[in-house]
């Protein structure tokens, strides 16, 4: 793994997250408890800083940067980034499946309980509204989310990502 500082910020990463042998994390990223970085993810916090809240899980490939002094990027808890996703300079709050393949663009806001389908491309300053699905290129709602696919799909999904995590640590 890589783990380095950058213009003298280093990462915060507690002792209970699990970081995968190749996984880049640089520069000012702060990681909540149980968190996962998962095979050749990459977090860069060299241009701008990223905070991630307890139980996010960075799947296989994902990339998480910002805008130079422009758009940091927050992500709350409990929040799965699919594997090959791009989450950039946004805010993406609680409880929320960002899909894979997916993208997510500068100065989005994704409320929580919120689902970004596989693939879709969230453009430059959308607003996805808490409790929706968004889909397509660009991004736009599909539908509510039910409460099956919040227990079903993002809820289960970032639980599943800490007990997987526990398989590397021992």
């Amino acid at each position: 793994m890589i783990i380095k500082p950058v213009n003298g910020k280093h990462p915060q990463i507690p002792e209970d997250c699990f970081i995968a042998d190749n996984a880049t994390i640089v520069g000012d990223v702060v990681m909540g408890k149980e968190c996962s970085v998962w095979f050749n993810a990459v977090i860069r916090g060299d241009v701008h800083y990223i905070k991630m809240g307890d139980q996010v899980n960075v799947q296989d490939g994902a990339v998480i940067h910002a805008t130079y002094q422009k758009s940091p990027t927050n992500i709350g808890n409990n929040v799965s980034i699919g594997h090959n996703a791009i989450v950039h300079g946004c805010t993406v709050k609680d409880n929320v499946l960002i899909g894979m393949g997916s993208i997510v663009m500068d100065d989005c806001v994704i409320e929580s309980n919120s689902i970004i389908a596989a693939g879709a491309v969230v453009s430059k300053n959308t607003h996805v509204e808490s409790g929706s699905i968004y889909a397509g290129i660009p991004a736009k709602k599909i539908k509510d989310i039910s409460e099956e696919l919040l227990n079903g799909e993002i809820h289960r999904i970032a639980k599943n990502y800490v007990f997987y995590s526990g398989w590397f640590k021992e």
